[in-house]
């Protein structure tokens, strides 16, 4: 079996998927069919419908799309089945009923942008960095019942230097994933559809404990400053650009409390220095807060309803009482 033979159904939803289907149709693997989420509305009055990205890129391409509401209606099922796929392929989806990934005969598999088995869930990026990893990666595997549990196909590895938000580490594993993909398809093909999938328990690492990557949500995002400064460090790359970390800005003169989103720190101080978690001031035209151990200084920050700026933009309209905290 060649590329051009194997009949592949696509699924995915935001621009991270569709980097893998752009390689697949650039290196001549027969995309069948795509399922994606319905169109989104959005506007003031929803009024608007907005595709999704990986929808934009199938028709521009000429490919079927499908975008079911219920993954197991009947309807979408009999579609789906009648593009007799050998293999389905998943990034950035939702999850799939057994009907749906257990239709084609080499199975479905997913790219996951992370090693499992550690962070299994809806935000591995995010939670990788927010945890201080110097490591994550890419994984294909076969779905099976479970979220991410499946038999691991291949893993690659992407280091993540110190000062990597997360658009670094998505653009990188964006594109490590998208080669992982077509290494996967390739070694079905060689395989003809038979290929050596590992057990993720076989895949942890000792003792280890296993590290989740939950969906992120608003109060997730709120910046803890009693822990140190290496943490907050990390937390705020973690969340940057998106969603962004945040945190209230309170004077003690009694004026009205400000959200504040934090883009950007760096690490001034990770000893303890007996100043009060969350304390702000100005020194030698640079922004400092303390931590529950350390001194951090804000780099870039955005107040709410006001556009993202630099700390010294911020700086000049800043009352610097000395009673400032950022709670």
């Amino acid at each position: 079996m060649t590329r051009e033979q194997l009949r592949i159904v696509f699924m995915g939803t935001p621009e991270f998927a569709v980097a893998t289907l752009r390689r697949l149709v650039d290196n001549g693997y027969h995309v069948v069919a795509v399922v994606t989420q319905p169109d989104k509305p959005v506007g003031r009055h929803g009024s608007v419908l907005q595709a999704p990205e990986v929808k934009k890129y199938a028709l521009e391409k000429g490919i079927p799309v499908l975008q079911p509401e219920k993954m197991k209606d009947p309807a979408f099922v009999e579609q789906l089945r009648a593009f007799e796929a050998d293999v389905q392929v998943v990034v950035a989806f939702r999850m799939l009923p057994e009907v749906v990934w257990d239709m084609p005969r080499m199975g479905t598999f997913n790219v996951h942008a992370a090693l499992l088995p550690q962070y299994r869930g809806a935000a591995p990026i995010n939670w990788a960095i927010i945890n201080g990893e110097t490591q994550t990666g890419v994984t294909t595997f076969f779905l099976d019942h479970d979220i991410d549990t499946g038999k691991v196909i291949l893993r690659r590895t992407f280091d993540i230097p110190d000062e990597a938000d997360v658009e670094y580490v998505y653009n990188g594993l964006m594109e490590l994933g998208a080669q992982a993909a077509t290494d996967t398809l390739d070694m079905l093909i060689a395989g003809d559809g038979q290929v050596e999938a590992l057990p993720q328990e076989q895949l942890a690492e000792g003792n280890e404990p296993l590290k989740a990557a939950p969906k992120i949500f608003k109060e997730t995002c709120r910046i803890d400053w009693t822990k140190t400064a290496k943490q907050v460090y990390d937390f705020v790359r973690g969340l940057s650009p998106v969603p962004g970390a945040w945190t209230t800005l309170r004077h003690m003169d009694g004026s009205e409390p400000q959200v504040v989103k934090i883009y950007h720190t760096t690490k001034v101080n990770d000893a303890a220095d007996g100043e009060c978690p969350g304390r702000l001031w100005v020194e030698k035209n640079k922004l400092y807060v303390a931590t529950g151990e350390g001194v951090l200084s804000i780099d870039e920050l955005q107040l709410a309803g006001k556009k993202r700026m630099l700390a010294r933009d911020f700086i000049n309209g800043f009352k610097n009482s000395g009673n400032t905290v950022l709670e």
